[in-house]
């Protein structure tokens, strides 16, 4: 960022650390003893999907790598590659994967978010989403009706704000209404 850019006003957006991912297991074990949220064992790679030969052949290449993911789309457009696995490490080693591969092959700019989804004892959800874009996380719980339990994402955000890059920026913390696993 060169002086001018100081001058206006404008910031410097970060890059993506895809290896932030791999802080979810240790957040995860930091969630369920504070809060009794365990993982789901579902995690999602959100992208808007590309025409030609070379996407559908990446997309070939990703479901090789990861096993059989779910391929399904959203009301909005986006393309949502689903991971089923109990363990948490190998649900993120999957999810970074997909990511790396995507990005790799310069589809890096279609990367919306990587979603990581808990439960309670209850039944309630709540999802840690990483902003691909930002290279940070935010928490999501969806009420139904398509309301969001704040107090709990507020409660989640203070709980990992040491295990994980917290997007500090609330407006950035979209609702991503249908997301696999919510």
């Amino acid at each position: 960022m060169g002086w001018f850019d100081a001058l206006l006003g404008r910031s410097k957006q970060a890059r993506p650390d895809l290896d932030a991912l791999f802080a979810l297991p240790s957040a995860a074990v930091t969630l369920q003893v504070a809060t009794a949220f365990g993982p789901a064992g579902v995690g999602s790679v959100c992208f808007r999907a590309a025409e030609g030969a070379a996407f559908a052949r990446l997309q070939d290449d990703v479901r090789q790598l990861v096993g059989s993911p779910e391929i399904t789309s959203d009301d909005y457009g986006f393309t949502w590659l689903t991971v089923r696995d109990d363990d948490v490490s190998s649900l993120v080693t999957n999810l970074h994967g997909a990511n790396s591969s995507l990005e790799g092959a310069g589809f890096g700019s279609s990367l919306l978010c990587t979603t990581v989804v808990f439960a309670d004892p209850g039944g309630r959800r709540l999802a840690l989403v990483y902003l691909y874009k930002q290279g940070t996380f935010y928490p999501f719980a969806p009420l139904p009706g398509q309301r969001r339990d704040n107090a709990l994402e507020l409660q989640a955000r203070g709980t990992l704000a040491g295990d994980l890059p917290i997007e500090a920026d609330l407006s950035r913390w979209f609702a991503v209404w249908g997301a696999p696993g919510l």
